[in-house]
């Protein structure tokens, strides 16, 4: 399992790179219609980085978890990601393909809004959505695992989205 996801990232990286290449060369990008964006090259070493780094990462963070994210580096991925979506001009493509990241947010915003509105009541046993799970007596691992299909669903349509915008460009 993990060497199959491993190949299917190193595919994935292999594919981005060979797409920005084609982006960044302009007798190519206008051969094959692709839209030419400076700087690409130097986008894919920046974007290489940061899926070693998450590789690294994730490695030593499988159950139980040995090393911990905290707030500095998931605010300096978020903050990649959202530099590389403007530099590609993408920014409205983060919704879909991080659409875990806005559902549990939303939790949040709305446990607030309701709490306030009526006093003390609530929609969820506890913010973040997660949390809320957990109290139902979900265990940790059966959360990670469905908000992983959950977020593997938003990425794929974010993808489609992405594709079928560049197809009908």
């Amino acid at each position: 399992m993990l060497w199959s996801l491993i190949k299917i990232l190193i595919f994935v990286a292999m594919v981005m790179l060979i797409l920005t290449y084609l982006s960044d060369n302009v007798k190519l990008a206008t051969y094959l219609q692709i839209p030419h964006v400076r700087g690409a090259s130097e986008l894919t070493v920046v974007c290489a980085a940061f899926i070693g780094a998450s590789l690294g990462f994730l490695w030593f963070n499988c159950h139980p978890a040995e090393v911990f994210m905290g707030d500095t580096g998931s605010l300096a991925l978020g903050g990649a990601l959202a530099g590389i979506a403007t530099t590609l001009r993408i920014e409205l493509l983060l919704i879909p393909l991080g659409g875990l990241f806005v559902i549990i947010s939303a939790s949040v915003i709305l446990q607030v809004a309701y709490f306030k509105i009526t006093g003390g009541k609530r929609i969820f046993k506890m913010a973040p959505l997660q949390h809320h799970f957990e109290l139902m007596g979900w265990g940790e691992v059966t959360i990670v695992l469905r908000f992983w299909i959950i977020a593997g669903l938003c990425v794929a349509a974010g993808l489609g989205l992405f594709y079928a915008q560049w197809v009908t460009a």
